[in-house]
């Protein structure tokens, strides 16, 4: 009896760790570009999980029976490809995206030609598939140094490079958190003190192709770090910095600091000028 209880028990466990996630992405006839109601339904799915700590993603592209296998099979990958393009966009760590293949046709189970429509339409999809870690993994909390407002506060020198830690955007958004405010606050009434210093805001941005910039899903440009470092700086100003003092740049994702992503949706101030005091 009492194997029996660990047999189950470990059966339910096993269950429970491999609980996933799916989300379909539907398209229409012939095409690999994302409807925009599909897209919206997407980016509503990329908010819910941007959060849960990500064991891998699955991408996987059908079509539906027309076409040959060969057209089928080409169109599924380019519609799997395009769903991880938007992963990519929207700051997700294609790390943890261990497939992207197109499967081509599903072949149709019912024989009704009143559901061949609806049926074929359903078919026409992409599949993505996420398994969460369960429970999450313990977060590595990174080794104690100067707070932002210690370094700011303290001697600085033009070249200086100071991250604004704890700053911290809505994933896609340049839209600042509440928490942050609170901390952009206390960074205000430092840089309103020290006006000897001249400074540039940096804007940064994860889990891109090469370069390139995250697109910002309000405006829907590729600018997400130039948008992000504006916000910086509106803040700052209507708090009292003076904007003949600072400048706003995009550095999209030139700069990867190597470590976890997240690490990588970041604003940093570059010192550019000292005024020294005079005698």
């Amino acid at each position: 009896m009492k194997s029996l209880l660990i047999v189950i028990y470990l059966g339910f466990q096993l269950a429970f760790a491999q609980k996933e996630i799916k989300h379909q992405v539907y398209f229409l006839t012939d095409e690999y570009e994302i409807p925009e109601t599909e897209e919206s339904r997407l980016l509503l799915f990329l908010s819910e999980i941007e959060n849960m700590d990500i064991e891998k993603i699955s991408i996987y592209g059908f079509c539906d029976d027309r076409g040959s296998d060969s057209y089928n099979l080409v169109l599924s990958q380019q519609r799997a490809d395009a769903i991880k393009e938007v992963f990519s966009n929207n700051e997700f760590d294609e790390s943890v995206i261990t497939n992207v293949d197109g499967k081509g046709e599903i072949l149709l189970n019912v024989i009704n030609d009143n559901d061949l429509y609806r049926i074929r339409g359903l078919n026409r999809k992409v599949e993505i598939i996420v398994q969460p870690y369960d429970p999450p993994r313990a977060k590595i909390e990174p080794p104690a140094k100067e707070s932002t407002e210690e370094l700011l506060k303290g001697e600085l020198k033009e070249g200086d490079k100071i991250q604004l830690e704890n700053i911290l955007f809505r994933t896609g958004y340049s839209y600042l958190t509440k928490e942050s405010k609170t901390v952009l606050d206390d960074i205000a009434k430092i840089l309103v003190k020290r006006t000897d210093i001249y400074f540039t805001i940096e804007g940064h941005v994860c889990c891109t192709h090469g370069t390139r910039d995250a697109i910002d899903r309000k405006t829907k440009k590729r600018n997400l770090s130039l948008a992000r470092a504006k916000t910086v700086y509106d803040y700052l100003a209507d708090k009292g910095v003076k904007r003949y003092r600072m400048k706003f740049v995009g550095q999209k994702r030139k700069f990867p600091l190597g470590g976890e992503p997240e690490l990588d949706r970041r604003v940093e101030i570059l010192v550019t000028r000292i005024i020294q005091p005079k005698n």
